[in-house]
């Protein structure tokens, strides 16, 4: 069974880097089918077990509709790697990106609604197992509170020159460089050892 990696240290930030070496010549999309969607979705904890099986027999009685959504969590998934990639970089988010966005925040505060448990509030999602794009609503959502919160400022990107993962630098001094060092990290060293030593 295909296995996601978590080294995004955010909902959001783990969802763009559903794409292995996006910045190399041969891009590998992982998301290749909608139930592989939901098995991400399972992983990352935003979907619970019986929302996730309720899902796939929903997508299975309506399979056109499951690619639809797939799509859909593409191109949630581009725009969300647009966004933090430019933040990473320091540089400007573009105007249609982040409409884009707001279009998928705005999808998802429809389906959220307040409940009390005992003297507190919380939101809850409205019946996440009868909508195939269910999942996207807690992604898009994590993502709207990582821009506006005080983490926006450690997104960073992989220094790899093949891989540009993104992540969150929690590191003591915020100077992290890989998504993975044992991965990302290591490959960099073979790399420039190699460059070194090669006539």
């Amino acid at each position: 069974m295909v296995s996601f990696e978590f080294t995004g240290g955010h909902p959001c930030l783990d969802f763009a880097n559903t794409t292995d070496d996006r910045g190399s010549d041969h891009p590998q999309e992982r998301l290749t089918g909608y139930a592989l969607l939901v098995q991400w979705a399972l992983e990352a904890g935003v979907l619970t077990r019986h929302t996730g099986e309720r899902l796939r027999r929903l997508a299975s009685a309506a399979p056109a509709d499951a690619a639809a959504t797939l799509r859909e969590a593409i191109r949630l998934r581009e725009t969300t790697f647009e966004i933090f990639s430019n933040v990473a970089q320091g540089r400007a988010i573009p105007g249609p990106a982040l409409a884009t966005l707001n279009a998928f925040v705005r999808r998802a505060a429809g389906h959220t609604h307040l409940v009390r448990t005992n003297r507190r509030f919380t939101s809850e999602w409205i019946e996440p197992e009868l909508h195939l794009d269910a999942m996207l609503w807690p992604v898009s959502r994590a993502a709207a509170e990582l821009l506006t919160g005080a983490e926006i400022d450690h997104v960073r990107q992989c220094a790899s020159e093949t891989c540009s993962w993104l992540f969150l630098d929690r590191s003591k001094n915020h100077r992290r460089r890989w998504c993975d060092m044992k991965i990302c990290g290591n490959r960099d060293k073979a790399r420039r050892y190699y460059r070194r030593h090669t006539p």
